[in-house]
C-alpha cells in the first residue's frame, strides 16, 4: 500500500509510542496557563487527552481524518471530551481565543515553504488571548546528518514495534535532503516476515535552522520569548536536539 504515513493512526501509536517527558512539558505549561487549550496537528490525542483530563477545555486540530478518528476513539475510552476539528494550521478560524497553543513533535515542520509558516504564525496569532501563550518544539538541524541523507534504504531499528493482528513489524527509511527547500523527502516502508512492504509511505520534513526561527516568527506577528534545548528546561545551545520555543504576541 502506497499512501500517507497518517493515514495508519494505529500503525502510527505503535511506532511512536512513550514520549512522556513531552507529555509533561505540555500537560505542565497547560496547567501554569490555565484557561481554553489548542494542539495543532494533534494526531491521535497523545498530548491532548492527558491535558483535557486534567480539566482544561480543549480543541485538537489536525488535517487527517484517520488521525482525529483515532484520536476520538482513544478520548471515548478514558471518558474524555476533546473537540476534535479537522483543519489546516496554516489557515484556520474557530472563532474563538486560547490561553495556550501548542504544535508538538515536529508537526510544525510538515509545513515546507516560508509562507506557510508565516502563514501558520499569523493564524495562531488571531487566536491568541491576551496573556496566552504559543508553545512548540521542532528538531535542531545537524548539517552532519541532513548530508548523510543519501537515498539508501535502511533499517531503523529503533523504530520496530509488535502489532497484535500482524506480530513483529521491521521499519525502514529511505531519505534524500533537498538543500534549497531545506526539505528531507523521506520514503518509510513498513514490513513483516509474511508481508513485506504492507506500508509504503512517504514523509517529507523540512528543517528550521536556529536563526531563521525569529524571524519567521516576527513575519507572523510573534516574539521568541524563551527558547529552550531539551525537555528538563536547559538553555538552547547549539548542540541541543531540540528548539522548544516559548512565543507571544509581538
Amino acid at each position: 500500500m502506497s499512501d500517507d504515513l497518517y493515514s495508519y493512526a494505529k500503525l502510527y501509536d505503535l511506532m511512536f509510542p512513550g514520549g512522556e517527558p513531552a507529555v509533561d512539558f505540555y500537560r505542565a505549561g497547560a496547567d501554569r496557563h490555565g484557561g481554553r487549550v489548542l494542539e495543532l496537528g494533534c494526531g491521535t490525542g497523545h498530548k491532548m487527552i492527558p491535558i483535557a483530563s486534567d480539566g482544561h477545555p480543549c480543541v485538537g486540530l489536525d488535517l487527517s481524518p484517520d488521525m482525529l478518528a483515532e484520536a476520538r476513539r482513544k478520548a471515548d475510552r478514558r471518558g474524555v471530551t476533546v473537540e476534535w476539528v479537522r483543519g489546516d494550521m496554516r489557515a484556520f478560524d474557530l472563532g474563538r481565543t486560547f490561553d495556550y497553543v501548542f504544535i508538538a513533535a515536529n508537526s510544525l515542520l510538515h509545513l515546507h515553504a516560508a509562507e506557510d509558516l508565516v502563514s501558520c504564525f499569523r493564524s495562531v496569532r488571531r487566536h491568541l488571548a491576551p496573556g496566552a501563550r504559543f508553545v512548540f518544539d521542532v528538531f535542531n538541524p545537524s548539517v552532519r546528518l541532513l548530508a548523510e541523507a543519501d537515498g539508501v534504504r535502511r533499517t531503523r531499528e529503533s523504530l520496530s514495534f509488535m502489532d497484535p493482528d500482524r506480530g513483529s513489524v521491521s521499519v525502514d527509511v529511505a531519505e534524500i535532503y533537498d538543500p534549497s527547500a531545506q526539505v528531507t523527502r523521506g520514503t518509510w516502508y513498513l514490513s513483516t516476515d509474511s508481508e513485506p512492504d504492507f506500508v509504503v509511505a512517504p514523509l517529507h520534513i523540512r528543517s528550521i535552522f536556529p536563526q531563521e526561527l525569529p524571524l519567521l516568527l516576527s513575519l507572523g506577528g510573534l516574539r521568541l520569548v524563551e527558547r529552550l534545548g531539551d525537555w528538563s528546561g536547559r538553555p538552547f545551545a547549539g548542540d541541543a536536539p531540540l528548539q522548544l520555543c516559548v512565543c507571544e504576541p509581538a
